[in-house]
Parts: C-alpha cells; sequence; structure tokens
C-alpha cells in the first residue's frame, strides 16, 4: 500500500540561500537525527545537484542495523524544486519531492514522499507499528533544525 507524508515550513531566508542548503546532500546529516546513523558515502566534488546524480549512503533506521540506500535525483527545477527517488534501500517506493516557493516572510518549503513499504502485510504491520511514527520523528527533527538555521 502507498502512502505519503506532507510537510511544508516557511524558511526565513531568500531562496538562493534555501536552495543552496537543500540541493547538497553535504547537508543532509545536519538534519537528520544522529540515531539514523545518517553518513554520505559519495564523494561530492560540488554542491550542484543535477539529474541523473546518484548518492550513495548509510543509514541505520531501525535498531542500529546498517542499511545502504542509494537515491537517484529524477528532476531538476533549479531554485524552485528537486526529486529523489530511491534506487537501493529498505522500501519497495520512497520518492521526495522537495519544492522552494519565495514568499514575503522567505521561502515556504514543501516535501512530499510517496512511499511504499515492501512484504506486503507484513510491511503494512511494520508501518503502523513504527515506521510511519519514525518518519514523522525525523520530520520533526528537521523542523527543529530548520527552524534554528533559518
Amino acid at each position: 500500500m502507498k502512502h505519503q507524508l506532507f510537510r511544508e515550513q516557511q524558511l526565513h531566508c531568500d531562496v538562493e540561500t534555501a536552495w543552496k542548503f537543500f540541493s547538497s546532500a553535504n547537508n543532509l546529516s545536519e538534519i537528520t537525527p544522529d540515531d539514523m546513523g545518517f553518513t554520505v558515502l559519495t564523494e561530492l566534488k560540488d554542491d550542484r545537484i543535477y539529474e541523473g546524480m546518484l548518492i550513495d549512503y548509510y543509514v541505520s533506521p531501525f535498531w542500529g542495523i546498517k542499511m545502504k540506500w542509494q537515491t537517484e535525483i529524477t528532476q531538476v527545477d533549479s531554485g524552485k524544486s528537486f526529486t529523489d527517488f530511491q534506487r537501493k534501500g529498505p522500501y519497495k517506493l520512497w520518492n521526495h519531492h522537495h519544492e522552494f516557493m519565495a514568499n514575503e516572510d522567505g521561502v515556504l518549503m514543501r516535501d512530499t514522499i510517496n512511499y511504499e513499504l515492501p512484504m506486503g502485510f507484513l510491511g503494512e504491520i511494520a508501518h503502523r507499528l513504527f515506521v510511519r511514527k519514525k518518519l514523522e520523528h525525523i520530520f520533526d527533527y528537521r523542523f527543529r533544525v530548520l527552524s534554528k538555521l533559518f
């Protein structure tokens, strides 16, 4: 079964600043809870994001179990939006769309994550018991960190 997580947050900065921060995979560790053990493995020579870009990570989403995760940047509209799609990792589907809209207070940032767990009904049980809560925890943490940064 497919699920969706939607978040939006007002950032008090300009679009260029928001874009530079969020389009750099090097900043992901800063906005991810320490208990996730999130590590970017791909050596990124610059922060330029582009369609087809592959980024490898280690992540420990549950019980300290380390997993490899690979995302591909499948869509980029510079300064406005980008999408990362899981190529390899714990989900059957992970498609994360990031949007940035300038407004009078700075930038409204939106995250829309469409995801699906593997293993059919067992994945659905896991979703109800802990996966949904874990995703909400991650994005609540990001909200707090970003409120301080921006």
